[in-house]
């Protein structure tokens, strides 16, 4: 898949996966990645800037698996944030899809 498109994306899909509930970094990889490659190291800087504006909120929980992992949670403002992308999102893939039927409508 087009790296742009993943990139342009990457920030909503992060958002929409820790609405429901807290995730932590590994997790949004192995989410994300079941639909498209991504490379782990894109997401926790991301996170990263997420947290920093104040997006989420992180903190540490035990692992029966090793160390203990660092979660996020969307915060109020995260939410607010993931609402207008997820209304720009489809703005923007309905008029990419009319031109594309538009482009074929003529084959």
């Amino acid at each position: 898949m087009n790296v742009q498109f993943k990139k342009g994306v990457l920030e909503l899909c992060v958002l929409v996966l820790t609405a429901r509930q807290d995730r932590y970094g590994y997790e949004l990889v192995e989410q994300i990645s079941r639909r498209f490659e991504i490379a782990e190291g894109t997401i926790y800087p991301l996170l990263r800037r997420l947290t920093l504006d104040g997006l989420f909120s992180s903190y540490l929980k035990e692992s029966t698996e090793g160390p203990p992992r660092k979660y996020y949670k969307l915060t109020e403002q995260g939410h607010a944030v993931m609402s207008e992308q997820i209304a720009e999102w489809r703005l923007f893939a309905k008029g990419v899809e009319e031109m594309i039927e538009e482009g074929q409508s003529g084959e």
